[in-house]
């Protein structure tokens, strides 16, 4: 017969392989919720950023192509500007502010060509019958200027503006076309010949 001494025993391992089942199970539940309540925070403010609105139709037909984030990847073309080339990969993130009159598009990225943190903030000119266009970027001598203005060609968003290359004025167009879930922008301008030659190309895919 079984000695008081051993069921002894074997309750006690019953119980400390209990203990050490129930603590694993705690160390499991406790390491996933923060990604959890991380995933669902990020899932919330991408929905959050995707409902806005704005009461103004102009900027609302912006809105609805733009807000969300982003992750990008920026090729430059060889040539006079870039004479190597060069890369680079960021993010993107864009909301409206200012109760739906303003879009921001906050810009984070790195690479070959350099590092850029920059915004754009775009506005609706009732008056002029266009959109003003204002940008920052990490350039510590001219960090901020008016960018020209933008319009809509059809389906393409496009921002014309003027630029000093080599103590010249020179003429330069963004130009960004979309899909529901990407965004290409392509910078260009004018050379000799007066045609528009791309420098830059981003493209942009919804995170």
């Amino acid at each position: 017969m079984e000695s008081d001494r051993t069921r002894e025993l074997r309750s006690t391992d019953k119980y400390m392989k209990a203990s050490k089942a129930v603590a694993s199970l705690l160390w499991m539940l406790f390491s996933i919720i923060p990604f959890s309540t991380h995933a669902a925070a990020q899932q919330a403010q991408s929905r959050s950023a995707s409902n806005q609105s704005s009461p103004i139709p102009e900027m609302e037909r912006l809105a609805k192509a733009l807000v969300g984030d982003w992750n990008t990847m920026e090729t430059m073309e060889r040539g006079e500007i870039f004479p190597n080339g060069g890369s680079r990969h960021g993010i993107v993130h864009v909301k409206l502010a200012a109760s739906g009159t303003t879009l921001i598009y906050e810009v984070h990225s790195d690479g070959s060509a350099g590092k850029l943190d920059g915004m754009l903030v775009i506005w609706w000119d009732k008056d002029a019958g266009l959109y003003r266009v204002f940008v920052c970027f990490n350039n510590p001598d001219h960090p901020c200027e008016m960018r020209g203005t933008a319009h809509w060609e059809r389906d393409t968003f496009v921002n014309d503006y003027d630029e000093t290359v080599k103590g010249k004025k020179t003429s330069w167009r963004d130009s960004f076309t979309f899909t529901p879930t990407s965004h290409t922008l392509v910078a260009a301008m004018r050379v000799g010949d007066g045609t528009m030659q791309t420098l830059i190309t981003t493209k942009a895919t919804r995170r």
